[in-house]
């Protein structure tokens, strides 16, 4: 019988160890060394379990004054394989909620423990009996008053830390001794004031548990959010796949790798008719576009910008509208310098002559504000 019991503490002593190391440990949460020593850590503390369920460490039919001194720290195993059991690393939303589930299930069994044992303080055994009404929607600020919510966590943080001050006390006294990781206790300390320290652990370890439950039913809500049958990580994207054949089939109708030009588009004179006019000089169209239904066509408009780009230099519009006839030239100070006129060309000072003659005909007939009839009495 003393073989299995210092066997059971060689275990705890490791656990503990594999604990204290990632919490003083500048592991990444992310890395493999920190999955590793989580993932051994909880091995251990659920080898820890196995050992005191076949020891028989605790019974229902005890009392505190019944467990040893020793055995005390044995009860803090299913409370420290919650915490390190919540930070086990997962790879979807359904497998957070198994891990959660899981330190649920510890903190539970923690907290039943502890009251079987009347080790719970009054306002401990009713937090506990509000959680056992309401697991899920459990929380230690349960108001909807924001003003008491902020009071009731500044109150939270007080308690967490008187708590650890008192324990930080205790275990600094000499009558403790000193910490012993090797064997899971301590040595050379004064067993009333050891008792007192792991009893003051117990007390904080409470209160830290019921704040975990408070946080882990928080994580549950954003996780009852998440979608049912989400892609598989690292596996292909919907979207991504749609663009992969959108642009397969954009390069199998012809606009591969040798379709690729650095000009963003082409003149239009080189749209139908390279090198004919744009347009008459009417004004007309003579290059209409069209309505395509050939799918290579229409493939070349998938992956182009949707505003419209210039398709040709100033130099080249000027060009076509000179073309056409569409410039006007002259003005400005052009327009005074006039050509002498043909004394020998009879016709064209006649014509002149009856133009300026029907001028004055239509405005002797038209005098000025002969037209504006509207404001007239």
């Amino acid at each position: 019988m003393d073989d299995d019991p210092r066997s059971l503490r060689d275990v705890f002593a490791d656990a503990e160890a594999k604990r204290i190391t990632l919490e003083s440990s500048p592991f990444a949460p992310n890395s493999s060394e920190y999955r590793d020593t989580v993932s051994s850590a909880v091995k251990l503390y659920q080898d820890c379990l196995s050992l005191i369920s076949a020891l028989s460490i605790f019974s229902p039919n005890e009392s505190l004054e019944d467990l040893s001194t020793t055995d005390l720290p044995f009860l803090l195993t299913n409370f420290h394989l919650a915490e390190l059991t919540q930070r086990l690393p997962s790879s979807s939303p359904q497998e957070r909620k198994r891990i959660l589930s899981a330190a649920r299930d510890a903190y539970e069994r923690y907290l039943h423990l502890l009251d079987s044992y009347d080790l719970l303080s009054p306002n401990y055994k009713k937090l506990l009996e509000q959680y056992t009404d309401a697991p899920t929607t459990f929380s230690t600020v349960s108001t909807s008053d924001p003003a008491a919510r902020r009071d009731a966590k500044i109150n939270n943080f007080k308690a967490e830390k008187e708590l650890r001050s008192k324990l930080e006390f205790l275990r600094r006294q000499p009558t403790y001794g000193t910490e012993d990781a090797a064997r899971g206790g301590t040595t050379g300390g004064d067993e009333d004031a050891v008792r007192e320290v792991h009893l003051a652990h117990l007390n904080y370890s409470t209160h830290m548990a019921f704040q975990a439950l408070d946080s882990l039913n928080r994580e549950c809500e954003i996780l009852a959010l998440a979608p049912a049958n989400p892609p598989p990580r690292g596996g292909p994207n919907p979207q991504e796949e749609e663009d992969a054949r959108r642009r397969q089939r954009y390069t199998a109708g012809g606009l591969g790798d040798n379709s690729y030009s650095e000009r963003l588009d082409a003149p239009l004179r080189s749209l139908q008719n390279p090198g004919g006019p744009l347009l008459s000089k009417q004004g007309k169209p003579l290059q209409p576009f069209t309505l395509l239904s050939n799918r290579q066509e229409l493939a070349k408009g998938v992956f182009r910008p949707g505003h419209n780009l210039p398709t040709m230099t100033i130099d080249e519009y000027l060009e076509e509208e000179a073309a056409r006839g569409g410039i006007i030239e002259g003005g400005g100070e052009a327009s005074w310098h006039r050509p002498e006129p043909d004394e020998d060309d009879y016709e064209k000072a006649d014509a002149e002559t009856m133009k300026a003659r029907e001028w004055d005909e239509f405005v002797e007939a038209n005098p000025k504000g002969s037209g504006n009839t509207l404001n007239r009495g």
